[in-house]
C-alpha cells in the first residue's frame, strides 16, 4: 500500500470516528433519554433498553449487528464487513461511554430531542457513506433481503424494517407521538447526510430554447465563465426549428443569466432545474473524491 493510500485510509477512519461520535450523541444524549424509537438497529436497541435499563444500548446494537454482518460476508465481501464491524464496535463503545458520562437528559422536550438527534444522526450517516463505512443494521439487512426478494428494492426493504421498529416502539412505550418524533429524526437525518455528501453549494441546470441561440451564447460567454452547449431542436406543436442551449450556473448567477437572456430574446423559453452536483471547469474538479478510493 502506497503512502498516499495509507494517508487516505487513515483519513477515512478519522472521519468514521467523528461520525460515530455524532451518531452516538444522537442516541445517548437525545433519543434514548426521551425514549424515542426512530428505527434501525439503534432504535431497536433503545427499545430493549427501555424494557430493561440494565442492558447498555451500545452493547445491544453490537449484539444485534453481529449476525447481520455474518450473513453479509458472502454478498458484501470480507473487506466491507470488517470495516462495518470496526464501525459497529466503535459506535457501540462511544454510545455507552456517552450514556455513562451524561446521565441526565439535555432536554425533556420530545420535539427538540428529535431535532437535535436527527441533526447528529445525519452528520454521522453522511460521514459513514462519504468514506465508505457502514454501521450495518437495517441498511445492510435490507440489502440482503432485496437479493432474495427480487421485486423489493433496498430502500423499500429498509423502510419496511424501520417502519416495523417504529410502530412496535410506539406501542411498547405507549407513546403514539413517537411516530411523529421518528419522522422528524428521519427527515433531518436524510437532509443533513445529503448535505455532507453533495456539499452546500448548489447549482442550476438551465435549458434555454430560443431562435437566437448564437446571440444568447455570445452574450452569456462574455459575461460568465460557464460553458454552453447548443443543439438544434424542433417544437412539436409548431414544427418550427429552434436552438436549444444547455448550461450550468451557480445559484447567485441565475438572476444575471435570466436578465442577459431577456435582453436578447424576451420570448425565450427557460427551464431551470436544481443540480445536486456538477463537475468540470468552473465547478468541482473531475478528479475523484477521496471516498472513491474506498470502493
Amino acid at each position: 500500500m502506497t503512502k498516499e493510500k495509507v494517508k487516505k485510509e487513515l483519513k477515512g477512519y478519522f472521519f468514521m470516528i467523528i461520525g460515530c461520535i455524532a451518531y452516538a450523541m444522537s442516541t445517548s444524549l437525545f433519543l434514548a433519554k426521551n425514549q424515542i424509537v426512530a428505527g434501525g438497529v439503534t432504535g431497536l436497541a433503545v427499545l430493549f433498553n427501555y424494557i430493561n435499563e440494565n442492558i447498555p444500548i451500545g452493547l445491544i446494537s453490537i449484539a444485534i449487528n453481529l449476525p447481520i454482518l455474518i450473513l453479509g460476508v458472502k454478498f458484501q465481501g470480507w473487506r466491507f464487513i470488517v470495516r462495518c464491524l470496526i464501525t459497529v464496535a466503535t459506535l457501540g463503545g462511544i454510545t455507552d461511554l456517552l450514556a455513562y458520562v451524561f446521565t441526565n437528559p439535555i432536554t425533556n422536550d420530545g420535539v427538540l430531542a428529535s431535532i437535535y438527534g436527527g441533526i447528529c444522526q445525519g452528520i454521522g450517516i453522511g460521514l459513514f457513506v462519504r468514506y465508505q463505512f457502514s454501521s450495518g443494521g437495517t441498511e445492510l439487512l435490507g440489502r440482503l433481503i432485496s437479493r432474495f426478494v427480487k421485486f423489493l428494492s433496498i430502500p423499500v426493504c429498509v423502510g419496511f424494517l424501520d417502519g416495523i421498529i417504529v410502530v412496535v416502539g410506539s406501542i411498547a412505550t405507549n407513546n403514539p407521538a413517537n411516530m411523529l418524533h421518528a419522522l422528524i429524526v428521519v427527515f433531518l437525518s436524510t437532509k443533513l447526510s445529503e448535505m455532507i455528501l453533495v456539499g452546500f453549494e448548489k447549482s442550476k441546470l438551465c435549458i434555454i430554447i430560443s431562435d437566437k441561440g448564437e446571440k444568447i451564447s455570445q452574450i452569456l460567454l462574455q459575461n460568465s465563465p460557464r460553458g454552453i452547449t447548443m443543439w438544434d431542436g424542433q417544437g412539436m406543436y409548431t414544427h418550427k426549428n429552434h436552438n436549444v442551449l444547455l448550461t450550468c450556473v451557480k445559484n447567485h448567477q441565475l438572476s444575471q443569466l435570466k436578465e442577459l437572456v431577456n435582453s436578447v430574446d424576451p420570448h425565450a423559453f427557460i427551464i431551470i432545474n436544481n443540480s445536486a452536483e456538477v463537475r468540470g471547469q468552473g465547478f468541482k474538479s473531475l478528479q475523484k473524491d477521496d471516498e472513491d478510493d474506498y470502493n
